[in-house]
């Protein structure tokens, strides 16, 4: 009698240490056996929605599940999530939907049946993120691409009794960029003429799943601020002159300022007036003066003068005769020429008078000798 109670005292005990040592959870319905109850708030009738695939409905004409609210054939949608049921002793939960630039992320690291943990440890890519501690959730207040990597957590069971170092499996955690770098570009023109319009817009683009994200942008010139923190991507110069060139940017945040992207420089050169218009002021009128300076001095001659272009003249201050001021300036050239190769006649006219002056007296003695 007393062996038999041995034995049966021997068989419960090696039935209890397989049942221990044993994959505990065999029918687990939810990740790490912690019960989850999915409900869908809506005006609708008890009963009339059923609960199919981590949705309120399922239907094979859904198109954009992203967007939230929307209604088909009567029916009002939820926004859906998927539902990831994991099988073992620690799993990590990460966030249900897409984590984009400026958003917080938590990770929790849950275990069997919420037993107690100690010395949880969180790891990204395989480094520690900080020293092992008591606290099962990890949180980045404001995250970046650059926190993109595979997260996982480990810890030691503190009860029903003391285990092994415990590991969960990785999970992928991707930041999606919110919005691209915007791109500053001019309408119609980089090089617009003085007087014309510009338009400068500050190009970017949200995602779908957060298209009623709200963006301010602003302008900057030469260091300076040209408009602040607006909605609209466009800034516009009615009137473009001389003192709107130089270099523009343009920057793009969200109203919390969390994310803030900034474009490259844009130079906006405003042509002046084309040369046409300005030509009468480069004509040949102020070779006038010394001109007439120059005849003043000279001696009279026998030639008779020569015409002296002036700005009264027509043909030559009128801009459709002369509408390049690289030709006035060759004709005023040409002008002083003519003036010295004038000065140069008037000596050598002088010259031959005083030379026929000192032949006369000769001829006339000659027929008294």
């Amino acid at each position: 009698m007393k062996l038999g109670c041995v034995i049966m005292a021997w068989a419960l005990y090696l039935f209890l240490v397989m049942f221990w040592a044993a994959p505990m959870p065999l029918a687990m319905p939810h990740s790490a056996a912690s019960l989850e109850m999915l409900q869908c708030e809506g005006a609708t009738a008890p009963g009339s929605v059923s609960i199919q695939d981590s949705n309120c409905h399922t239907d094979d004409n859904l198109t954009g599940p992203e967007e939230d609210g929307f209604q088909i054939k009567g029916y009002t949608f939820s926004k859906p999530f998927h539902l990831i049921v994991s099988y073992d002793w620690l799993i990590l939960q990460g966030p249900s939907r897409p984590v984009f630039e400026g958003d917080s992320l938590v990770l929790h690291c849950r275990a069997w049946q919420n037993w107690p943990l100690t010395q949880v440890t969180f790891y990204r890519d395989g480094s520690a993120l900080g020293p092992p501690g008591p606290d099962r959730e990890f949180s980045i207040a404001v995250v970046q691409e650059a926190n993109s990597g595979h997260y996982h957590c480990s810890g030691i069971f503190k009860s029903p009794s003391p285990r092994s170092l415990e590991t969960a499996s990785s999970v992928a955690i991707i930041v999606q960029e919110l919005f691209p770098t915007p791109v500053l570009r001019a309408t119609p023109s980089a090089e617009p003429q003085e007087g014309s319009p510009v338009t400068l817009n500050c190009q970017t683009k949200l995602p779908l799943q957060r298209s009623a994200t709200r963006l301010l942008f602003s302008f900057y010139k030469d260091d300076r601020t040209v408009r602040s923190r607006d909605l609209s991507p466009e800034f516009q110069i009615p009137t473009a002159s001389e003192q709107h060139s130089g270099s523009y940017w343009c920057e793009a945040a969200t109203e919390d300022n969390q994310v803030l992207k900034q474009s490259l420089q844009l130079e906006i050169r405003v042509q002046r007036l084309s040369s046409t218009a300005a030509s009468p002021t480069l004509t040949s009128a102020p070779q006038k003066p010394a001109a007439s300076e120059t005849a003043s001095t000279e001696p009279p001659g026998p030639l008779p003068p020569l015409t002296t272009p002036s700005s009264e003249d027509p043909c030559l201050s009128s801009p459709l005769v002369v509408p390049d001021p690289h030709l006035h300036h060759q004709m005023g050239i040409l002008l002083k020429h003519v003036q010295e190769v004038r000065v140069l006649l008037g000596h050598l006219v002088i010259e031959l008078r005083d030379l026929s002056g000192h032949r006369k007296p000769e001829t006339t003695n000659a027929p008294a000798k």
